[in-house]
Protein backbone atom coordinates (compact mmCIF):
# COMPACT_ATOMS: atom_id res chain seq x y z
CA UNK A 1 0.00 0.00 0.00
CA UNK A 2 1.12 3.54 -0.71
CA UNK A 3 0.22 6.06 2.02
CA UNK A 4 -0.14 9.65 0.78
CA UNK A 5 -0.26 12.36 3.42
CA UNK A 6 -2.74 15.20 3.07
CA UNK A 7 -2.69 18.73 4.45
CA UNK A 8 -4.82 17.48 7.38
CA UNK A 9 -2.71 15.58 9.92
CA UNK A 10 -3.75 11.95 10.23
CA UNK A 11 -5.84 11.90 7.04
CA UNK A 12 -4.29 9.69 4.36
CA UNK A 13 -5.19 8.74 0.81
CA UNK A 14 -4.09 5.13 0.45
CA UNK A 15 -3.44 3.45 -2.88
CA UNK A 16 -3.30 -0.30 -3.14
CA UNK A 17 -0.53 -1.98 -5.13
CA UNK A 18 -2.17 -4.55 -7.40
CA UNK A 19 -0.09 -7.53 -8.46
CA UNK A 20 -1.62 -8.66 -11.72
CA UNK A 21 -1.47 -11.52 -14.16
CA UNK A 22 -3.80 -13.04 -16.76
CA UNK A 23 -6.39 -13.79 -14.03
CA UNK A 24 -6.66 -10.19 -12.84
CA UNK A 25 -4.89 -8.88 -9.73
CA UNK A 26 -4.39 -9.40 -6.00
CA UNK A 27 -3.72 -6.59 -3.51
CA UNK A 28 -3.79 -5.88 0.21
CA UNK A 29 -6.31 -3.30 1.38
CA UNK A 30 -5.35 -3.43 5.05
CA UNK A 31 -2.26 -4.48 7.00
CA UNK A 32 -1.95 -4.02 10.75
CA UNK A 33 1.85 -3.60 10.63
CA UNK A 34 1.74 -1.00 7.82
CA UNK A 35 -0.94 1.00 9.60
CA UNK A 36 1.10 0.96 12.82
CA UNK A 37 4.25 2.02 10.96
CA UNK A 38 2.38 5.11 9.69
CA UNK A 39 1.02 5.95 13.16
CA UNK A 40 -2.53 4.90 12.25
CA UNK A 41 -4.95 3.00 14.46
CA UNK A 42 -4.92 -0.67 13.35
CA UNK A 43 -7.89 -1.70 15.52
CA UNK A 44 -11.02 -2.90 13.74
CA UNK A 45 -14.28 -3.19 15.65
CA UNK A 46 -16.85 -2.92 12.89
CA UNK A 47 -17.24 -3.06 9.11
CA UNK A 48 -20.17 -1.44 7.34
CA UNK A 49 -21.41 -0.97 3.79
CA UNK A 50 -23.45 1.82 2.22
CA UNK A 51 -25.28 1.38 -1.08
CA UNK A 52 -26.42 4.45 -3.02
CA UNK A 53 -28.82 4.16 -5.96
CA UNK A 54 -28.06 7.34 -7.87
CA UNK A 55 -25.51 10.11 -8.38
CA UNK A 56 -25.98 13.14 -6.13
CA UNK A 57 -26.85 11.08 -3.06
CA UNK A 58 -25.17 12.67 -0.04
CA UNK A 59 -24.37 11.18 3.36
CA UNK A 60 -22.71 13.35 5.99
CA UNK A 61 -21.15 15.06 7.77
CA UNK A 62 -20.98 12.41 10.53
CA UNK A 63 -18.75 11.59 13.48
CA UNK A 64 -19.03 9.90 16.85
CA UNK A 65 -18.45 11.98 20.01
CA UNK A 66 -15.76 11.17 22.59
CA UNK A 67 -15.09 8.87 24.25
CA UNK A 68 -16.33 6.81 21.29
CA UNK A 69 -14.47 8.59 18.50
CA UNK A 70 -13.83 6.43 15.44
CA UNK A 71 -11.05 6.04 12.95
CA UNK A 72 -12.39 5.00 9.53
CA UNK A 73 -10.91 3.46 6.42
CA UNK A 74 -13.28 4.10 3.51
CA UNK A 75 -13.20 2.37 0.13
CA UNK A 76 -15.59 2.48 -2.83
CA UNK A 77 -16.17 -1.07 -4.09
CA UNK A 78 -18.64 -0.21 -6.88
CA UNK A 79 -19.18 3.06 -8.73
CA UNK A 80 -17.54 6.26 -7.49
CA UNK A 81 -17.83 8.77 -4.64
CA UNK A 82 -16.50 12.19 -3.65
CA UNK A 83 -15.27 11.41 -0.12
CA UNK A 84 -14.70 14.20 2.43
CA UNK A 85 -12.82 14.34 5.74
CA UNK A 86 -13.53 17.46 7.84
CA UNK A 87 -11.13 18.30 10.68
CA UNK A 88 -13.08 19.13 13.86
CA UNK A 89 -10.16 18.79 16.31
CA UNK A 90 -9.97 22.04 18.28
CA UNK A 91 -6.19 21.76 18.81
CA UNK A 92 -5.45 21.09 15.13
CA UNK A 93 -3.92 23.79 12.91
CA UNK A 94 -6.33 22.65 10.17
CA UNK A 95 -9.45 22.66 12.37
CA UNK A 96 -12.48 23.54 10.23
CA UNK A 97 -10.73 22.56 7.00
CA UNK A 98 -11.60 19.64 4.74
CA UNK A 99 -10.02 17.49 2.08
CA UNK A 100 -11.69 15.32 -0.50
CA UNK A 101 -10.67 12.38 -2.63
CA UNK A 102 -12.48 10.64 -5.43
CA UNK A 103 -12.74 6.98 -4.50
CA UNK A 104 -13.91 4.51 -7.11
CA UNK A 105 -13.99 0.87 -8.00
CA UNK A 106 -11.65 1.78 -10.87
CA UNK A 107 -8.99 3.80 -9.03
CA UNK A 108 -8.93 1.51 -5.95
CA UNK A 109 -8.05 4.42 -3.60
CA UNK A 110 -9.02 4.50 0.06
CA UNK A 111 -9.32 7.35 2.56
CA UNK A 112 -8.22 7.03 6.20
CA UNK A 113 -10.11 9.41 8.49
CA UNK A 114 -8.94 9.74 12.12
CA UNK A 115 -11.15 10.33 15.13
CA UNK A 116 -11.94 13.99 15.58
CA UNK A 117 -12.79 14.35 11.90
CA UNK A 118 -16.28 14.24 10.44
CA UNK A 119 -16.91 12.17 7.33
CA UNK A 120 -19.29 12.49 4.43
CA UNK A 121 -19.54 11.58 0.78
CA UNK A 122 -21.53 12.13 -2.37
CA UNK A 123 -22.13 9.36 -4.89
CA UNK A 124 -20.93 10.18 -8.40
CA UNK A 125 -22.34 7.16 -10.26
CA UNK A 126 -25.41 4.93 -10.18
CA UNK A 127 -25.29 2.04 -7.70
CA UNK A 128 -22.22 3.19 -5.78
CA UNK A 129 -21.21 1.00 -2.85
CA UNK A 130 -18.97 2.13 0.00
CA UNK A 131 -17.14 -0.19 2.42
CA UNK A 132 -16.05 1.11 5.84
CA UNK A 133 -13.61 -0.40 8.33
CA UNK A 134 -14.18 1.31 11.70
CA UNK A 135 -12.13 1.27 14.91
CA UNK A 136 -15.10 1.63 17.30
CA UNK A 137 -18.57 0.15 17.27
CA UNK A 138 -21.48 2.52 16.83
CA UNK A 139 -22.72 3.77 20.22
CA UNK A 140 -26.31 5.02 20.30
CA UNK A 141 -26.47 8.62 21.44
CA UNK A 142 -22.86 9.45 20.45
CA UNK A 143 -23.35 9.73 16.69
CA UNK A 144 -23.70 13.33 15.57
CA UNK A 145 -22.86 15.65 12.70
CA UNK A 146 -22.95 19.03 11.03
CA UNK A 147 -24.80 20.26 7.97
CA UNK A 148 -23.26 19.18 4.65
CA UNK A 149 -23.76 22.71 3.31
CA UNK A 150 -22.53 24.60 6.38
CA UNK A 151 -21.06 27.95 5.24
CA UNK A 152 -18.41 27.65 7.96
CA UNK A 153 -16.77 24.84 5.94
CA UNK A 154 -17.66 25.69 2.32
CA UNK A 155 -17.43 22.10 1.08
CA UNK A 156 -17.61 22.12 -2.72
CA UNK A 157 -19.81 19.12 -3.51
CA UNK A 158 -19.41 18.20 -7.20
CA UNK A 159 -23.10 17.51 -7.95
CA UNK A 160 -26.42 18.98 -6.88
CA UNK A 161 -27.72 17.08 -3.84
CA UNK A 162 -30.75 15.08 -5.01
CA UNK A 163 -31.06 12.53 -2.21
CA UNK A 164 -30.27 13.07 1.49
CA UNK A 165 -31.77 11.80 4.74
CA UNK A 166 -33.90 13.97 7.00
CA UNK A 167 -31.36 13.35 9.75
CA UNK A 168 -28.56 14.79 7.63
CA UNK A 169 -30.73 17.81 6.78
CA UNK A 170 -31.43 18.34 10.49
CA UNK A 171 -27.80 18.46 11.68
CA UNK A 172 -27.00 21.89 13.13
CA UNK A 173 -24.60 24.33 11.54
CA UNK A 174 -21.16 24.60 13.13
CA UNK A 175 -21.48 28.35 13.60
CA UNK A 176 -24.77 27.93 15.49
CA UNK A 177 -23.26 25.32 17.82
CA UNK A 178 -20.13 27.47 18.36
CA UNK A 179 -22.31 30.50 19.23
CA UNK A 180 -24.22 28.47 21.86
CA UNK A 181 -20.93 27.13 23.33
CA UNK A 182 -19.44 30.62 23.56
CA UNK A 183 -22.63 31.87 25.16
Amino acid sequence: MIFQTTRIAGVFVIDIEPHGDERGFFARTWCREEFLSHGLNPDLAQCSVSFNHRPGTLRGMHYQKAPHGEDKLVRCTRGAIFDVALDLREDSPTSGQWIAAELSADNLCMLYIPKGCAHGFQSLEDNSEVFYQISQPYVLGHGTGYRFDDPAFEINWPLPVNCISNQDLDWPSFSRVAAVRNG
